[in-house]
């Protein structure tokens, strides 16, 4: 398959430059003026790529790599090929990625995927919506009355954002979301195919059948939010449900309404949290956490995946299984009962007692 990338290169950069953007510190015999345009894994890079090592499994792929420039650490130093320019740092991938945010700035953010300029044509802006300066809206988006678009947000195809809604300045709105009864911060990107603002699940059962509660709340979206695709986020019953500044959720999550998302969360693949949830600043879900109601996880509290929360998590530990619990009573748990299924393998050390023998 010919080389492509749907990503252009935006810069390059010489070893030098690496090591003053990322506090490295280069080898001996390092080339300064060396120059990489690109980013590739251990493996697969050549002359023109910068890489990085920074775990013992790659140490093979390291000593016959044809990359240009490699971060790692010290004690990776002397498996690196004589040629390549070497830079030691302290945490090889976090320089690695700085110098990766800095080649394809334009993967950071999702672009109009029509290459839309202004408001396309074929896009229905009523006629009270206000779009401020830098707008884009890409064909076939619906915005609604009185909504408010901050300047350099981008609307993606087949996007509907609601009455009222307000949106921050350089947000980006994915194709095929909806965004009723929000109001959203600065620079939030919310991923294609996720819909913010919906009704909260809410019923009052009985016999006779099941009576919808009216969900009267709002979302509110702070500054630098990422809600990956597919994500749901229900609007609050009768507060508004909160996601914290900088958080970020993964794809195919669900948010349900009154959930308080604190500052700075991370919510990884398909985690669900039902109605009225606290997230505490800090806190990261593993993949398919779940969450009953009203349910308080503390500040940098971390959950294993497949988590379910039936209990408040104190600040700062570490929860894992199914109903989860503190990370050392889990595991001993999990311990003895596989000790207990080894126990139950074994043959019996007594000797089964057989037929009595026939007379003769």
């Amino acid at each position: 398959m010919t080389e492509f990338s749907f990503f252009a290169r935006d810069a390059d950069f010489s070893v030098a430059e690496i090591a003053a953007l990322t506090g490295a510190e280069p080898c001996e015999g390092a080339d300064l003026a060396r120059r990489v345009s690109g980013i590739a894994p251990v493996d697969q890079a050549t002359a023109t790529d910068l890489t990085f090592v920074s775990e013992t499994k790659f140490v093979a792929s390291l000593k016959s790599t044809q990359a240009g420039v490699i971060l790692t650490s010290e004690r990776f130093v002397r498996h690196a090929p004589e040629g390549a320019a070497v830079l030691r740092v302290r945490k090889p991938y976090d320089a690695f990625v700085a110098v990766a945010r800095k080649i394809y700035r334009g993967a950071l953010r999702p672009a109009s995927m029509f290459g839309t300029v202004g408001v396309s044509p074929s896009a229905m802006v009523h006629p009270t919506a206000q779009l401020d300066e830098g707008v884009t809206v890409d064909p076939f988006a619906v915005i609604g009355p009185s909504a408010h678009i901050g300047a350099g947000t981008l609307i993606g195809a087949h996007a509907v954002i609601g009455p009222d809604v307000r949106i921050g300045s350089d947000c980006v709105i994915g194709a095929n979301c909806t965004v009723t009864h929000s109001h959203l911060g600065d620079r939030v990107i919310i991923h294609p195919g996720c819909h913010i603002g919906q009704d909260g699940f809410g019923y009052l059962l009985s016999a006779e059948g099941h009576t919808k509660v009216p969900q009267v709340g709002r979302v509110a979206i702070h500054n630098d939010v990422e809600i990956g695709s597919g994500t749901r986020i229900d609007r609050g019953g009768i507060r508004d449900t909160v996601i914290g500044e900088g958080s970020k959720i993964d794809n195919l999550c669900q948010i349900g309404h009154n959930c308080m998302i604190g500052r700075h969360c991370i919510i990884v693949a398909q985690s669900g949290l039902s109605g009225s949830v606290t997230l505490e600043d800090f806190v990261v879900l593993g993949p398919r956490t779940g969450i009953i109601p009203h349910i308080t996880v503390g500040k940098g509290a971390i959950t294993a995946s497949r988590s379910t929360i039936y209990a408040n998590v104190p600040a700062g530990e570490f929860w894992g299984g199914f109903p989860a619990k503190p990370k050392k009573q889990w595991l001993r748990e999990v311990v003895a009962l596989e000790r207990l299924a080894a126990q139950a393998r074994k043959p019996s050390d007594e000797k089964p007692a057989g037929d009595p023998p026939a007379k003769t």
